[in-house]
């Protein structure tokens, strides 16, 4: 029988809570939405007001993965949608605004993936993003020697930068913006990423040619678009073990010497959060929004 839990004066059907989703450790669906639960208030601080897009992966990272944005079939009337322009026609999405409709997304085994804007504001970005990713064997070791660079280049432009890791391979780098024109944003981080490769030309490449990215960071810019989404921090991501997009510390990211220096799983979440709260918190600080040079 699947259980039914209320959240929130929601009734929720849990189904298949002792279910392994991450065979290399073990941790189950019962763990997932337990994990979820205990980093609601970060997590739907990033989450609100934010079209949801969904990677599933209800029989774990080795089953079937797959990415959609469309409101899922039987989302409960409750949980709230949007309408989201697109060039092939507007499409209805999902917003993560309560801890219940948190929960119903995490039951259906979810990545969380939203937009640099906000569905009041369509395209006008209101966070910048840069996704640094390495090409083996460079590893996020080499991805925080560039991360460093273009924190100090986006400071000279007036723009402070925050970090998390991927979940994944790199790291994110993100600052807050007053909200601005998607594409307006998108020239602007090319163009960091172009002066990153031409300052740093054995270490980074802006060009996603697989060719070209052995041995380099990818410093993707193309996330900044109004089409693309980014991992939201504190999603778990589908690999083999529970990782986590986490934010970190500049100081994490000028001493690491190991890609295991900054891999950080479910469990390490809540310790960190009683130990530094949200580090992305400062990007809801309308003071620290900044324009574009």
């Amino acid at each position: 029988m699947t259980p039914i839990t209320e959240v929130e004066g929601r009734k929720l059907a849990l189904s298949n809570l002792g279910k392994v989703l991450y065979p290399e450790t073990g941790f189950t669906k019962g763990e997932v939405l337990h994990y979820y639960a205990t980093v609601a208030d970060p997590l739907l601080a990033h989450l609100r007001d934010r079209p949801l897009s969904f990677l599933r992966y209800p029989d774990g990272p080795e089953g079937q993965v797959f990415f959609a944005k469309n409101v899922p079939p039987g989302t409960p009337e409750w949980v709230s949608t949007t309408e989201v322009p697109r060039s092939e026609g507007a499409a209805r999405m999902v917003l993560i605004q309560d801890l219940a409709s948190l929960m119903w997304a995490a039951n259906l085994v979810t990545e969380f993936h939203t937009p640099q804007w906000r569905a009041d504001t369509p395209h006008l970005a209101d966070r910048l993003v840069f996704d640094l990713d390495p090409g083996a064997p460079a590893t996020i070791v080499e991805c925080c020697r560039v991360a460093l660079w273009l924190r100090d280049r986006l400071a000279a432009d007036g723009l402070q930068a925050y970090a998390k890791t991927s979940g994944s391979k790199g790291l994110h780098l993100l600052a807050a913006l007053e909200p601005t024109p998607s594409s307006e944003v998108t020239s602007y981080a090319k163009s960091l990423a172009m002066e990153a490769e031409a300052e740093l030309p054995s270490l980074v490449t802006h060009r996603m040619t697989r060719s070209l990215r052995p041995t380099k960071v990818f410093v993707d810019f193309s996330q900044n678009a109004a089409r693309k989404t980014t991992a939201t921090p504190y999603t778990l991501r589908a690999r083999p073990a529970p990782t986590v997009s986490a934010p970190v510390t500049w100081p994490e990211i000028t001493s690491c010497s190991h890609p295991t220096d900054l891999a950080f799983h479910a469990p390490d979440i809540a310790p960190r959060l009683r130990a530094h709260g949200d580090l992305l918190s400062p990007l809801f600080d309308t003071a620290r929004a900044a324009s574009l040079p």
